[in-house]
């Protein structure tokens, strides 16, 4: 048997096919936009309690090729050495002169953190920092170094070879160095001696601090939880707080809080800000920055002073002396500061490119952000760092 083929079909139902395709696509494209704003948990929030903890010590790094302090004017550097050796068993004989004078020893202060629920046994990185004037620790060795916490506590030992990002040349009196020399790290070079207890498994609830304080972010987090472990789970104590009801056997209260981070929300838009460092001039907008109407002249005032010398000499065979003078000279210049118009700018792109039509350079636009919200027409909170 032979179907024959209705040739008015193909048309109607190619168009069809791709009808349901662009639907197809528009479904995948709002899926999309849907989720494009939507974030964690654990990327906005962390559990208070579970923090690092901060250590440092006093230590000495030994081994230097000539490049250690000068124990002469370092006096703390020999004694501590001295100390070292005495608590080897090597006494020193008494008396001037007595004191190591040696320029392959450091004093460096060590500084690292423990990390939340560390166990004795655990490697974690240092850093060396030298206190003295040393020139470089570069191919030292950090002997035995207690580390200590807040509380005066010993909680880790660090000691290793020392790793120094940096490196130099001297030679005549010239000198040529890249990156900082006096400043290195020892990789795993410090053991956790002990551990610090955290409030994680007390008490029947955990609270989530927010990474910033924002009462409507704090709302979604509490709806977002409530929502999928059920209502009255969570419940917000402020715009930086939120307390979750909690297992309070230690693994399902593990396997909860697994959950509980990975849970997504549609992050609201953060607080419009603009970051300026005037040490370095960079300027910093966010998402959330916007610009009302307003008009800015901006002109520059140059003032060049410069000094040229003037010689007078005596007349002939008389007894006058020959004198030198400065004769100061100063020039004021001023260019022609330009009346801008800047209209409304609700999007980012906006704001940039009206900025851009300025033409400032970023130490001017330093003074005019400043200007700009002290009139009302930068609609974003600056924060000058």
């Amino acid at each position: 048997m032979r179907i024959e083929q209705n040739e008015d079909v193909h048309p109607m139902l190619k168009n069809f096919k791709i009808a349901l395709m662009c639907l197809l696509l528009a479904s995948a494209l709002v899926h999309l936009l849907s989720h494009a704003q939507q974030t964690r948990i654990k990327e906005i929030a962390s559990v208070q309690g579970v923090r690092t903890n901060h250590l440092t010590g006093y230590g000495l790094v030994i081994g230097l090729d000539g490049t250690g302090d000068q124990t002469a004017q370092m006096p703390y550097t020999s004694q501590s050495i001295s100390n070292y050796l005495q608590q080897q068993g090597i006494g020193l004989p008494s008396g001037a002169g007595a004191a190591p004078q040696m320029r392959n020893i450091a004093s460096v202060i060590v500084t690292g953190r423990m990390p939340a629920f560390a166990e004795p046994g655990q490697l974690v990185d240092v850093a060396v920092s030298s206190i003295g004037n040393a020139k470089s620790l570069k191919g030292g060795t950090l002997i035995a170094t207690p580390l200590k916490g807040a509380d005066g506590e010993i909680y880790a030992l660090a000691q290793g070879n020392v790793i120094v990002g940096g490196s130099g040349a001297s030679q005549a009196g010239s000198r040529v160095q890249i990156n900082q020399l006096s400043v290195g790290r020892v990789v795993g070079g410090a053991q956790i001696e002990r551990s610090v207890a955290t409030p994680l498994l007390q008490g029947p609830y955990i609270q989530l601090a927010l990474n910033s304080s924002d009462f409507q972010t704090a709302r979604k987090v509490t709806d977002a939880i409530n929502t999928h472990f059920g209502a009255g789970k969570a419940r917000a104590l402020s715009g930086r707080s939120v307390q979750v009801d909690a297992p309070e056997n230690a693994n399902e209260r593990v396997s909860f809080l697994a959950d509980l981070e990975e849970i997504k929300f549609e992050a609201s838009l953060p607080a419009a800000m603009v970051v300026i460092n005037a040490r370095t001039g960079s300027i910093v907008f966010n998402q959330s920055v916007t610009l009302g109407p307003c008009a800015i002249a901006h002109g520059n005032l140059t003032i060049t002073v410069s000094a040229t010398p003037v010689v007078s000499q005596p007349g002939a065979f008389s007894s006058g002396t020959t004198v030198a003078k400065e004769k100061a000279n100063i020039q004021i210049g001023s260019e022609e500061g330009l009346l801008f118009f800047i209209g409304a700018a609700p999007k980012l792109e906006d704001v940039v490119r009206a900025i851009n039509v300025m033409g400032a350079t970023t130490q001017d636009l330093l003074h005019i952000l400043e200007a700009m919200k002290a009139a009302g027409a930068l609609l974003a909170d600056l924060v000058v760092q």
